[in-house]
């Protein structure tokens, strides 16, 4: 019997109860793509400087693992005491510069030679390596966002590139110049802002590790196949904060709606609640109906809240291609929580109201 009341109750307001429904499924997916952007934004970070082929990194001492917060303070002669070190096989110093003309892209400045001792070089989709001082290579997914082809200028920190090839994706940056021009477009000659370093073989890693701490005890020494186990939200300032004070948002806005719906639904309903008193029903019982009818509405709203995640996350990877939103099961279950958690909140002080109702009073309620 309640179960077909609340049922009855849903569809008597269709038009409340689709706003009420939206608004938990808002809810939903600002938690889903805010956390799926952060997480996306990092796991796809982490696994193009994983994707350079390096054993180990050096940084400068303090250096944040996002290494775009990470300045130049490096001398770049510091490559020749790592590459004296015994099982070192490569060492590619880089310089890393924002594309702050252009978005939240990093540039690297590379040596052409011992970055491809390193990474093992390009593979190309078109044009060619850097042959000439302004020229710039871009990825796949950078050439597809912002519709670039070979031949092509870019300008970037107030200097005109020529695009001399398109290469594929997952070598640490997307755009890449010769490390001399990018040194003095920054103003930062002979430094660098990260050592790529490539052993002999996989196990010696540990032995280099040691004896490069030794030899630079205040430098950030890290391993490349950890990378991905370092990179969360806690790592990047104020980024915590930023994913909390979104849920918070998205909270408020559940339970909002879901209380000045289901607290409109009392007042309309009093004669309603004083039938069902007058019948023998208990506190607990209409107690559990507004709540029941409060946990359907959360139930519907969680399923549109998911298919608008991945209708939200369809349509920004297909207008930046670049993007990387990263939707787990884990921060579905957890915006579901929170959304009923929010309209059991947002529903509990009507449900307690509707209990309090007397029943004399209500049945005489015009």
């Amino acid at each position: 019997m309640i179960g077909q009341m609340i049922i009855n109750n849903v569809l008597h307001r269709p038009v409340r109860t689709v706003v009420s429904v939206l608004a938990v499924g808002v809810e939903v997916m600002l938690v889903v793509i805010v956390v799926g952007l952060t997480s996306g934004l990092i796991q796809e970070t982490a696994k193009r400087i994983e994707g350079v082929g390096a054993d180990l990194m050096l940084q400068p001492p303090s250096a944040s693992v996002f290494m775009a917060f990470s300045g130049a303070p490096m001398p770049i002669r510091i490559r020749d005491k790592i590459h004296e070190q015994r099982h070192v096989q490569a060492v590619a110093p880089v310089l890393l510069q924002f594309n702050s003309s252009g978005g939240l892209d990093i540039i690297y400045g590379i040596e052409k030679d011992s970055f491809y001792a390193v990474s093992g070089g390009f593979v190309f989709h078109s044009g060619g390596g850097l042959e000439n001082p302004n020229d710039i290579l871009v990825d796949d997914w950078y050439a597809k966002a912002k519709k670039v082809k070979v031949g092509q200028v870019l300008r970037l920190l107030d200097h005109d590139f020529k695009i001399a090839g398109i290469v594929e994706h997952g070598k640490g940056a997307r755009l890449f110049v010769h490390m001399q021009t990018l040194q003095e477009l920054s103003g930062s000659r002979d430094k660098a802002s990260v050592f790529f370093i490539k052993c002999t073989r996989p196990e010696h890693t540990p032995a280099v590790s040691e004896a490069i701490r030794k030899l630079f005890p205040r430098h950030e020494i890290r391993a490349l196949k950890d990378y991905l186990s370092l990179m969360t939200s806690s790592s990047l300032p104020g980024l915590d904060a930023f994913i909390n004070s979104m849920i918070t948002i998205a909270v408020l806005i559940g339970f909002l709606v879901i209380f000045l719906s289901m607290y409109t639904t009392i007042m309309e309903r009093t004669r309603e609640i004083g039938v069902l008193k007058s019948l023998g029903a208990s506190r607990a019982y209409i107690v559990r109906a507004v709540l029941s009818e409060s946990t359907l509405i959360c139930f519907i709203g969680i399923a549109a809240g998911i298919a608008m995640s991945f209708g939200v996350k369809k349509f920004f990877i297909s207008a930046f291609p670049t993007l990387s939103i990263l939707i787990t099961g884990e921060w579905v279950l957890n915006a579901a929580a929170i959304a009923i958690a929010a309209g059991l909140a947002g529903a509990a002080y009507p449900a307690w109201v509707a209990s309090r109702k007397d029943p004399i009073e209500a049945l005489a309620y015009e």
